[in-house]
């Protein structure tokens, strides 16, 4: 079960705290039926704002949006192991990059292997293509590379590969396809809506 602190486009601090409260309190009083806490947290610092409102709280794990270099793992790691000491998180809390540009494509390897905590990459192809000025398709020629470079750093690093979603909800048949090239390239599993 994944929850979302990150929002598209500008939003006032005040909907950021909003957010985390939210997710704050579905941590701590929905019953998941035994579904792992993902939480998906804003880049930069606001994500480390976002760990320290919500680790305490249940989160299992943090999908890392928007990652290009391996400081950016190692900070929100950094920050679990201070909050771990303090006692504030008993328990493991694993880390989920997710890679969205050229340049974190190219950091790569370094990403997936820049903690312990990280148990899974994912690339995130909306932004990737943007960001490389390529659209889009359902084939996905256009990141073909990108995603070779997602299996192959993950693999090294002993790390999940996860692919990016298939954007197109209404196209089951474009998903199903999607889901099984996905599989072929030597990715464990796809992101979903």
């Amino acid at each position: 079960l994944e929850y979302r602190l990150t929002r598209r486009g500008k939003s006032s601090p005040d909907e950021k705290d909003a957010a985390r409260i939210l997710v704050r309190n579905a941590l701590r009083a929905v019953d998941f039926y035994g579904a792992e806490h993902m939480v998906r947290i804003n880049a930069g610092a606001m994500g480390l704002d976002d760990v320290r409102a919500t680790a305490p709280h249940g989160a299992q794990a943090y999908l890392l949006p928007k990652v290009e270099e391996a400081d950016e793992v190692r900070a929100v790691s950094v920050l679990l192991d201070t909050l771990r000491q303090s006692g504030d998180t008993p328990y493991p809390i694993h880390l989920i990059p997710i890679l969205e540009s050229a340049k974190g494509v190219l950091n790569a390897r370094e990403i997936a292997s820049a903690s312990p905590r990280v148990a899974a990459m994912a690339i995130g192809l909306e932004d990737y293509t943007t960001d490389i000025g390529a659209q889009r398709s359902a084939e996905g020629r256009e990141s073909l590379w990108a995603r070779s470079q997602i299996v192959n750093a993950a693999r090294a690093a002993g790390v999940q590969p996860l692919a990016s979603i298939y954007s197109d909800m209404d196209d089951t048949v474009g998903f199903v396809r999607w889901v099984q090239e996905a599989r072929q390239m030597g990715f464990d599993g796809v992101g979903c809506l």
